[in-house]
């Protein structure tokens, strides 16, 4: 199976800035924003699009860390604050990649014990295998494939989205 580059890194930086203006456009009255980042690489997502919000906006951006295990998602769910501090609060869940959405979905759990004013989703890629009613908000790129592709996502030093 061949791979192919689909985004570069200068395309990733140039939807990182888009997804900070929608962001702030459609969180404009916010004084306060939370990223939520899902594991390793929507975490490290989360602090790209923090660090492009902090150049153009006045609301306070916090970054925090949704740990759960994609393949049981039913397991320990964490959040790196407690709940409670997201009340009544903005609240962005972030990840890489959204293939069936049940990543994502698991990760409104913990969102659940305290009512936020917004649950919003951003995702770098979209594979459109919904299987789980979740809606992106913010969107990168959507990604037409079929379940034998694989999408592999590095967001280092060189950024680059592939599919093999």
């Amino acid at each position: 199976m061949s791979k192919v580059e689909v985004l570069k890194d200068k395309e990733i930086g140039n939807i990182i800035k888009r997804l900070a203006y929608e962001i702030l456009e459609n969180n404009y009255k916010a004084k306060k924003i939370y990223l939520a980042g899902i594991n390793n690489n929507g975490l490290h997502f989360a602090e790209l699009i923090k660090n492009q919000l902090e150049k153009i906006a006045t609301p306070q951006i916090n970054l925090i860390s949704i740990k759960l295990n994609p393949a049981n998602p039913m397991d320990e769910i964490s959040l790196s604050v407690e709940a409670k501090e997201l009340k009544n609060q903005h609240v962005i869940v972030v990840d890489d990649v959204a293939n069936t959405g049940r990543t994502i979905f698991y990760s409104f759990k913990p969102l659940m014990e305290v009512l936020p004013k917004s649950v919003q989703v951003a995702v770098l890629v979209d594979r459109m295998h919904k299987s789980f009613p979740i809606k992106v908000d913010f969107l990168g790129l959507s990604l037409a494939t079929t379940f034998k592709e694989n999408i592999t996502v590095s967001l280092k030093k060189k950024k680059s989205v592939i599919l093999e």
